[in-house]
């Protein structure tokens, strides 16, 4: 069976319409599956974005997208890094 891919829109999406299931009265387990997902998916949804709205969700997308980015600067300055060790150790004179 093929995995349905949600976007983070849809998840949070899906959270509240669990929530609403959840309050008139139903367990986990029939508004997950009201859902369409699973109830350990709904719990590692509800770890990860649980109470977050619309405003939080854009600021994380943007920090996930800043921390890659930086995270990609930081690897390119460690190859310069490693290339000049390299050839300051090969224009070394050797005693």
């Amino acid at each position: 069976m093929a995995r349905k891919r949600y976007t983070d829109e849809d998840i949070i999406n899906l959270l509240r319409q669990i929530e609403l299931s959840l309050s008139s009265g139903s367990d986990v387990q029939t508004a997950c599956r009201s859902a369409g997902v699973s109830d350990a998916t709904y719990y590692n949804w509800r770890e990860r974005y649980g109470g977050m709205g619309r405003s939080q969700l854009s600021e994380l997308k943007g920090l996930e997208k800043e921390n890659a980015q930086l995270k990609r600067i930081v690897a390119e300055l460690e190859l310069d890094k490693l290339i000049l060790k390299e050839s300051l150790d090969y224009l070394k004179p050797k005693a």
